[in-house]
């Protein structure tokens, strides 16, 4: 057989893997980002500040970190399809919870849209690792992950209009069901992607924390989770804030506030892509990462010299740029994670993403902190992102290419 045959039939059997993992990673990420949309109505109406939205982003996270640790036994035991699915119902019953409008529902209901989503990533890792040509593994896991941004974009430019017809309590129902609705549908592909569970798989406490000690006993794994601590930091403050930051300092309508959101998310979808092909074909995945942390980096500091003299156009190619750097490193990350460990990638997943999620805890009620002492959002976005600026220049010039046996 030719290699062009071979190759041909190795991208016919990936369209389907990468649909469906993509499917689950787009409503996942709906479900988190329809928040930072809904706040600038959804706070006003519970009675807190829209700027409070910082602290449901991290209650959900909270529930991230928890879920993403144990997330390599729930694959083993019970297959990641089964897993993802999940997922997607514990995001639809947080919504719904949220939906009701009693503060400690709202907070709950993020907690458990939060424990939804953590496993989405490990479990799509699984499936995918095993369904990757080889050459294009970086490719394959930023094809997928471009979810993320298309969640948010959808979210940016669905919210807005859902809010119009139902308010923001109706928006969480109808994303809700979206997500049930993506769960029941992916059913038939568990008989093909979850033959390998093994039902007699330990679910011991000492298992549940095995993929944490993994990432921090090996050297690159923990390095590699410290990078996306602080990229998941920069990400997290961006995607969250920045509907609100330009509705309340360029005083922007909601809808078009909305759409700058959308069009940086999908500047992040095709830089996701091309990232991707850049690692594999011209860089390395981690040479790849520290060019995205100078990027990102970059960007947060130009915050600093924003003012509402910036023509409109000028806004949006500056969101676009700051959200194909911010929003668009996931992919690259997580082809390293399964250079790295090849034989445990959801194993190291899980133990990676808990870092991630804890930096997604931190920023967010650290943002706000310095919005509450007085700072202005671009201090604050200048404070979260300079860190990423310096993880940038680490990566490039202390390169190590190893990887754990």
């Amino acid at each position: 057989m030719s290699n062009r045959s071979v190759s041909t039939s190795a991208w016919r059997a990936l369209w389907l893997p990468v649909s469906a993992t993509l499917a689950i990673q787009t409503v996942g990420a709906l479900a988190i980002y329809c928040a930072p949309v809904m706040a600038p109505v959804a706070g006003p109406a519970l009675g807190v500040p829209a700027a409070w939205i910082g602290y449901y982003i991290a209650l959900l996270y909270m529930g991230s970190m928890f879920s993403s640790v144990i997330a390599g036994t729930w694959v083993a035991r019970f297959g990641a399809v089964r897993v993802s699915q999940i997922g997607l119902l514990l995001n639809g019953v947080g919504l719904f919870g949220a939906s009701v409008g009693w503060l400690p529902l709202v907070a709950l209901g993020g907690f458990l849209v939060g424990v939804g989503y953590g496993p989405g990533t490990p479990a799509s890792s699984h499936i995918l690792l095993r369904a990757a040509p080889p050459g294009f593994v970086a490719f394959t896991f930023s094809l997928k992950q471009t979810g993320v941004p298309l969640g948010a974009a959808i979210a940016g430019a669905l919210v807005p209009a859902l809010l119009l017809l139902c308010a923001w309590q109706g928006s969480a129902i109808v994303i809700g069901l979206i997500c049930v609705l993506l769960a029941v549908l992916i059913q038939p592909t568990r008989q093909r992607w979850d033959l390998d569970r093994d039902a007699q798989a330990p679910m011991t406490l000492r298992g549940v924390f095995r993929p944490l000690r993994f990432a921090l006993n090996e050297p690159r794994l923990l390095e590699l989770a410290m990078t996306s601590f602080v990229f998941g930091g920069v990400q997290i403050t961006f995607v969250a804030y920045l509907v609100t930051f330009l509705t309340y300092a360029f005083d922007l309508s909601l809808v078009v506030a909305g759409l700058v959101m959308a069009v940086s998310q999908c500047a992040s979808v095709a830089g996701r892509v091309l990232w991707g092909v850049a690692a594999d074909r011209w860089l390395s995945s981690r040479k790849m990462l520290g060019l995205l942390g100078l990027g990102m980096g970059a960007c947060a500091l130009l915050t600093l010299t924003a003012s509402t003299q910036w023509p409109i156009a000028l806004l949006f190619i500056f969101a676009a740029v700051f959200g194909a750097t911010a929003v668009g490193w996931n992919g690259v990350f997580l082809a390293e994670v399964a250079r790295v460990a090849p034989t445990r990638v959801s194993e190291a997943t899980g133990g990676c993403l808990f870092f991630t999620y804890l930096g997604v805890v931190l920023s967010p009620p650290l943002f706000s902190m310095c919005l509450s002492l007085g700072g202005s959002y671009a201090r604050a976005y200048a404070f979260v992102g300079a860190p990423a600026l310096l993880m940038g220049l680490w990566l490039l010039f202390n390169t190590r290419q190893s990887r754990v046996d």
